[in-house]
């Protein structure tokens, strides 16, 4: 019996395609092991979203090598799709596998045995028009279930389109059975995921459905305590959605929003389709309905052409937002992007300085957040995730909690009382007592 190893690098989404892949390993008889067990295959599932993620995946081949010299090692994910030739001449590299490929290892690669030449299957980017259908598997606490894949909008920094193609989905009836066999396991949240999820709908180049009934339909889905929703962007996130969230027992009160900058002038230059108008009205609208909610927020600094001045405006449009935290990405130039021919290049050291401003502010906006709860009940999902005797877990509003450990807790939900937020930023909770929520 061969044994398989998988390593992900980024997203959610890449999570939940890295769990379905394991799985149909499983199914033909070779056994998931660890990274650190000397496995004979390893998969390796990369992003590249920024130059960093490119680094990470040659140094994860280099280490896989280490643990198990005679491996054969597979690459997969976005990175493989834009640069397959790039990693083929990585030392250590085996077989390389793009967008339209990854799900259909065993076609190509057959017993997973090392050539002569790395064998490379990645054809162009309009080739990837199949949905696989994905949601990770073994963290019983959680699940990412993909309900959308692709993008059919062209921001001038995202090399996205061009690793995942255009925007496609599943059927609601199909996600919904996927979400039944989750709900029969022991998860109790489910995250959705995808590339641009309130794209939801298109099947085979047309809108077949809407965002909107698809999580009508999920929260019909009896047995998953939280239905959570990862990125969305601000222009798919409409009234409807965010009324619909505040009224609903499964789905929770946590939107990650991307603005990425609080400049019109740049919002243009990047492509996006919204300006900050927008973007504010939408964080007026989630708090008018849900005062508890978290709204996450994605922010890129150091764009070509963003100047102080434009740089403040963000940091200002921020600072006086009423938002929870931000995802901070200094911008790096990427292949094949609009933005890589544009003028106004801020220069790196630059980009990291407004960086570290903007983290600064997160830290200030989350421990705001967080305090402005203290004194509140909520319930808690409590994790398999043990420190030093303490264990955690998320509020339904994502707020992370810190408690002592009990086994009894793990993978169930409490209500709990917040008391204080300790110098690392987590949320101390009263003394629990045996009574479970569920």
């Amino acid at each position: 019996m061969k044994r398989v190893a998988f390593y992900t690098l980024g997203c959610k989404l890449n999570f939940s395609e890295t769990s379905t892949i394991s799985r149909m390993f499983e199914d033909k008889g070779y056994q998931k092991v660890d990274f650190t067990d000397k496995p004979d295959i390893f998969i390796i599932n990369t992003c590249s979203v920024t130059e960093n993620a490119d680094k990470k995946c040659k140094k994860i081949v280099k280490e896989a090598k280490k643990i198990s010299p005679n491996s054969f090692i597979t690459i997969i994910g976005c990175y493989a799709q834009l640069k397959p030739k790039e990693i083929a001449e990585i030392k250590g590299v085996d077989a390389v596998l793009g967008a339209a490929e990854k799900f259909r290892l065993f076609e190509y690669l057959d017993d997973f045995t090392s050539k002569n030449e790395p064998q490379v299957y990645a054809s162009e980017i309009q080739e990837a028009k199949a949905y696989n259908a994905s949601y990770s598997y073994g963290d019983r606490t959680r699940t990412f279930l993909k309900v959308q894949d692709g993008c059919n909008y062209g921001c001038a920094f995202c090399t996205i389109p061009l690793a995942r193609g255009k925007s496609r989905s599943a059927s609601i009836a199909e996600i919904v059975a996927q979400a039944e066999e989750i709900a029969a396991s022991e998860v109790k949240e489910v995250v959705l995921t995808g590339v641009n999820i309130g794209d939801f709908g298109i099947q085979n180049g047309k809108r077949k459905e809407k965002f909107i009934d698809l999580i009508r339909a999920l929260d019909g889905v009896a047995g998953i305590d939280r239905i959570r929703i990862s990125s969305i962007e601000p222009n798919l996130l409409s009234n409807e959605v965010i009324e619909f969230v505040s009224q609903s027992d499964r789905f929770v009160p946590h939107f990650h929003v991307p603005l990425q900058s609080g400049s019109d002038k740049i919002l243009q230059r990047m492509n996006r389709r919204y300006l900050s108008g927008l973007y504010r009205e939408r964080v007026a609208t989630i708090k008018s309905l849900m005062p508890h909610c978290c709204i996450g927020v994605d922010v890129i600094t150091g764009f070509p052409g963003e100047t102080e001045e434009d740089f403040l405006e963000t940091y200002q449009f921020l600072n006086e937002l009423d938002v929870s935290y931000l995802h901070v990405f200094t911008y790096s130039e990427r292949a094949n992007t609009q933005a890589l021919d544009m003028d106004g290049v801020v220069p790196m050291k630059e980009r990291q300085r407004r960086s570290s401003m903007l983290r600064t502010l997160s830290e200030k906006k989350k421990r705001f957040f967080y305090e402005q709860h203290t004194g509140n009940s909520a319930t808690v999902l409590f994790e398999d995730d043990v420190d030093n005797g303490m264990m955690h877990g998320f509020t339904e509003n994502y707020i992370r909690i810190k408690a002592k450990y009990d086994p009894i807790l793990i993978n169930e939900t409490k209500q709990i009382q917040m008391v204080r937020v300790d110098e690392n930023g987590l949320m101390e909770v009263e003394e629990l007592d045996e009574v479970l929520v569920h």
